[in-house]
């Protein structure tokens, strides 16, 4: 499973970030991890950088499965902490759901 991890110009972007953000995608999405080809993070600051808010902080995530069409959505949280883990349980949920749908077809 390829995970590759981008950032608006409001959130720095480090190694550091990126190996963090990768392992806790891989480690929530671990049991999918011979069906899924490729996820895709996007990290943004909604408020650009300004006062932050709660739910400040967006991710969208794409994970895409073996013979099926990509599967997106998105999470806000008050930090990047948030906003990953939200995301990354939601996925976790909307691939169940998805391969569960398919096997009973």
């Amino acid at each position: 499973m390829q995970v590759q991890i981008h950032t608006d110009n409001h959130i720095e972007g480090t190694d550091a970030m990126a190996q963090w953000a990768s392992s806790t995608v891989k480690t929530a999405l671990e049991r999918f991890a011979s069906q899924i080809t490729r996820v895709e993070v996007h990290l943004s600051d909604e408020n650009a950088g300004k006062k932050n808010t709660t739910e400040s902080i967006q991710c969208t995530m794409e994970a895409r499965l073996e013979g099926h069409q990509p599967l997106a959505l998105k999470h806000h949280g008050a930090n990047l902490n948030q906003a990953l883990e939200g995301a990354a349980e939601k996925m976790v949920r909307l691939i169940d759901n998805s391969l569960g749908r398919t096997a009973r077809t």
